[in-house]
């Protein structure tokens, strides 16, 4: 009981002398209890309002029940008032329902006496987006950030029965609204391009900005409370947030720990007390007095670690591990108040490294984790539904568990999506997955109204807050693609009013969101866009007049209708962040939103999931340079054969220029190169649609996901031509040098015994570098070879160390496959067997067999090895199933495709 309760007790006691000393115990005691259910006996309850809440239209002609956290659109789905929204043409039959202005509402009970607290608050971790909140009929605060989080004083409003209302606005209309009433100039774009039959002015509404369309994704403006949803009251005071960053200090060679905790203080008086910071392990433990006078208050701790102990750092997969530390801090205040809070601390460095390079012009751009270069291998990761409350831990961990098994390092959150949930942050910590983080802008010009400007401010300091203590964000990131759309004029503008942009521009990104970050995190770097040309965009006044060019931060490349296998087309640059290519994803998941008649490449249904211009003809016009197209007559068949070789396509693609970029490095061509990193859009699908993911939505790893574990492998042998000779580059990643032997095997299409083999000798692979390995004319190896043509040979390479240590089996061909000569129709056939957990698929072909593919249709789960060049007569492949099956199930479901079954 706090001590104000028991001196109450004890003044009223004094109050009856009369009374006989029985009596007067009875009383004391009675009040005793009286005053214990008027006075809490904990310094703070929480009460969460998760759970059903009730939702009606605008005209109040509907209403059901909704679960918060959770969207209008996923209430009507459950209750079969929709279908799936995804399914054929939903986004269009459903866009009445964003239109529309929805109120949540519910009524609850207080389970604890609400008087005697000093403070309630009504907590809101996240509201989607624009809406009135109204308790007991009174209108308590307004909300238009989606990113934000919201807490309203209900103290004088809160009653022990009680009835809450958001009543939203449609953000469609809200978006709309907002661009009419800024008169003095556009803020363009207005609209999306036709073809993803999007909403407009969505840069004048702070809400996941794909959620209105993208040339990958649906519109679908959700409307909702999307986070957590609490009341908290408190008295003396009460801990609102803590975060840290651990630092490290150089000149006195050890760690230390800024500790950043926020109070609001309600006594009158002020409340002094303890802070006990512990981390065991570290055999650390601080103990701090603090005084925290009436209002907000923020204590900064400053925590040494104990410089006796060795500190295991934080490193990113594959380059070490991911050890993080137990810590407890404890306020142990005056008044009998102690609060406490854990977390798990973890150690290491970040630098952006900007610096001249001999032989080129320009600057690097590369990161140092813990002062060791490091190649970004990874992708770009979007939201993973439309509907975030569709969005469960098993996916998520779905999703970035296969990023770590494609030998990914790396994600960029992008900038047109989400901050993500608490839970992603964390698996990336423990995954060791390094996060480039963008602010959620992208892709158009911003309003610098104050109202907006104070909106971004608090948004950004609260993401900031929550997120810094995560040792997977190595970078901060403006925008996606801001700076190039302005001085690029992707928006046409006039010329003459290109100084009111750039003004604006600068005062976004320079004068307030870099200027809350460098307040709240100076531990990691902030670059304001992506691409750009890092330090001198900074010197040209935070936008570089190309922001494009090669010799300095990061580009991003798009080219879909050069011939993808000649290399020449890629950028030299210093860090690729964003490249790719689209494919369909497999019939499967399709399957699941469509209809018979929808299954064709040139159906209305598939047009209309096509959401980049043009984007199924440039699929079929890069693949038809180097493969036949599909030639069944029957419609289905062709319509998964078109699947099947846009797969190809783009793995083979997306491959090549991957390892463009890993074996570019270390050197320096015509003042070119020095590439530290290779970012391929995207990682994952928001919803079943053609698009440049290489997992589906639901997670089925593509083509490409297969190829990326290959071509993300430490130690890699990269073969290409140039001007007729064969050079095989060897890349590694790894932390020592190591002698290894490179194997390069010559096959011909029509025979399944490897035509000439040669060995090199013991060659030095030098940790983090690559390398030149071998080299040789396609004419003299042809002719050494044998019996041998471009059109008749394929050539296969792998690097060995040790029996530990060897890299994938790498291929080249030395011709387009639709000249291939000697490449026979494949009989394959599969054995299935089951070890423990997982499945064993025994396959032997009769021939030569490019591009193997083996499909479980909807099982969930992941092969050991995918897509691949079947050289040899029998091969064993694993399979790792999700969820639990059995060998029944998987062959029912099985099926497997190589190149020629599609001809």
């Amino acid at each position: 009981m706090p001590a104000v309760a028991s001196e109450a007790a004890c003044s009223s006691a004094r109050e009856t002398p009369t009374l006989g000393p029985i009596m007067q115990l009875c009383l004391l005691l009675l009040l005793l209890f009286a005053l214990c259910g008027a006075r809490p006996s904990a310094a703070a309850r929480s009460l969460s309002l998760r759970g059903s809440w009730r939702i009606r239209s605008g005209n109040g002609s509907l209403e059901l029940p909704g679960e918060v956290p959770g969207c209008v659109h996923n209430a009507l789905f459950q209750r079969n008032l929709i279908q799936d929204p995804y399914y054929r043409f939903n986004d269009l039959n459903y866009r009445w329902i964003s239109l529309d202005n929805w109120t949540y509402s519910k009524e609850f009970q207080i389970p604890f006496d609400i008087s005697g607290w000093q403070k309630v608050n009504l907590v809101f971790e996240g509201v989607d987006t624009v809406a009135k909140v109204l308790l007991n009929n009174v209108l308590i605060g307004k909300t238009n950030n989606m990113f934000k989080r919201y807490s309203f004083d209900i103290t004088q409003v809160v009653r022990p029965r009680n009835s809450i209302e958001l009543h939203f606005q449609s953000p469609v209309l809200y978006a709309e609204q907002q661009s009419r009433a800024h008169t003095r100039y556009e803020v363009p774009p207005n609209c999306p391009p036709n073809v993803q039959k999007g909403e407009c002015h969505v840069n004048f509404i702070r809400k996941e900005q794909c959620s209105f369309s993208w040339d990958w994704g649906p519109s679908f403006p959700t409307q909702g409370i999307w986070k957590d949803v609490r009341i908290e009251a408190y008295n003396i005071c009460h801990l609102d947030y803590f975060a840290f960053s651990p630092v490290y200090d150089n000149h006195a060679q050890g760690w230390n720990l800024e500790i950043e905790s926020s109070f609001d203080v309600v006594s009158s008086k002020p409340v002094s007390g303890q802070a006990i910071v512990e981390i065991p392990k570290l055999q650390t433990q601080q103990t701090y007095s603090i005084e925290l006078q009436p209002g907000e208050r923020i204590v900064k701790l400053f925590v040494k670690i104990n410089k006796n102990i060795t500190v295991e750092t934080w490193w990113p997969h594959g380059h070490g591990s991911q050890t993080g530390y137990n810590m407890t801090i404890l306020f142990k205040l005056n008044k009998g108040l102690n609060i406490k809070k854990s977390a798990k601390v973890y150690f290491r460095t970040v630098e952006l490294i900007q610096e001249p390079i001999e032989g080129s012009p320009g600057l690097s751009f590369y990161f140092k984790i813990n002062r060791v270069p490091i190649f970004l291998k990874g992708s770009n990761w979007i939201p993973a539904d439309s509907f975030q409350d569709r969005v469960t831990s098993d996916l998520l961990a779905t999703l970035l568990q296969s990023a770590v098994d494609a030998n990914m390092n790396a994600l960029r959150v992008w900038g047109g999506g989400i901050y993500e949930r608490d839970e992603f942050y964390e698996l990336c910590d423990e995954l060791g997955i390094m996060v480039w983080q963008d602010f959620m802008f992208a892709c158009a010009l911003y309003p610098t109204d104050q109202d907006f400007m104070d909106s971004v401010r608090t948004e950004v300091a609260h993401q900031i807050r929550r997120l810094k203590s995560h040792p997977s964000i190595i970078v901060w990131s403006g925008n996606n693609e801001n700076e190039a759309a302005l001085m690029m004029n992707w928006y046409g503008i006039d010329f003459r009013h290109l100084h009111t942009y750039i003004k604006d521009y600068v005062t976004l990104y320079v004068k307030n969101i870099r200027e809350v970050v460098l307040a709240g995190d100076k531990t990691r770097p902030f670059i304001t866009s992506s691409p750009t040309n890092g330090a001198k965009s900074v010197a040209e006044g935070w936008l570089s007049a190309n922001p494009y060019d090669k010799h300095f931060g990061d580009v991003h490349f798009y080219d879909y209708t050069s011939n993808c296998w000649d290399w020449n087309i890629f950028p030299k640059a210093r860090f690729a962040s964003e490249y790719g290519y689209q494919s369909w994803p497999s019939f499967s998941t399709l399957e699941k939103v469509s209809s018979k008649e929808d299954w064709s490449y040139k159906s209305r249904f598939s047009l209309h999931r096509q959401h980049h211009e043009n984007g199924n003809n440039e699929m079929l016009l890069q693949a038809g340079l180097h493969f036949k197209l599909p030639q069944s007559t029957d419609p289905l068949r062709a319509f998964k054969d078109t699947i099947y070789l846009t797969q190809v396509m783009q793995a083979q693609c997306v491959k090549t220029e991957t390892e463009f970029y890993r074996r570019s490095r270390s050197e320096i061509v015509d003042g070119e190169g020095h590439t530290m990193g290779a970012l391929y859009w995207q990682l994952n699908d928001i919803w079943p649609a053609p698009s440049w993911a290489s997992l589906e939505y639901g997670g089925k790893w593509k083509m490409l996901h297969y190829f990326a574990r290959h071509f993300f492998a430490p130690l890699l042998p990269v073969g290409f031509e140039d001007k007729g000779v064969f050079f095989v580059y060897g890349v590694s990643d790894l932390h020592s040098d190591h002698s290894v032997t490179l194997t390069v095997r010559v096959h011909t299409w029509s025979s399944l015994e490897p035509l000439c083999s040669r060995g090199t000798g013991r060659l030095v692979m030098k940790a983090g570098e690559a390398v030149l390995l071998y080299q040789e004319q396609v004419s003299e190896l042809l002719r050494r070879c044998g019996n041998c043509t471009r059109q008749s040979c394929v050539v296969s390479f792998y690097l060995s160390a040790n029996s530990k240590l060897s890299s994938p089996t790498n291929y080249h061909f030395l011709s387009s496959l639709k000249e291939a000569v000697g490449l026979r129709k494949a009989h394959i056939t599969a054995i299935i067997s089951q070890q423990e957990d997982t499945f064993v698929f025994d396959l032997e072909t009769s021939a030569v067999a490019p591009f193997v593919w083996l499909d479980v249709g909807s099982v969930p789960g992941r092969f050991s090895d995918n897509g691949f060049l079947m050289t040899e007569k029998t091969r064993t492949i694993l399979f790792y199933p999700w969820r639990p099956t059995s060998k029944s199930e998987l062959e029912q479901s099985f099926h497997v495709t190589s190149l020629t079954d599609i001809y």
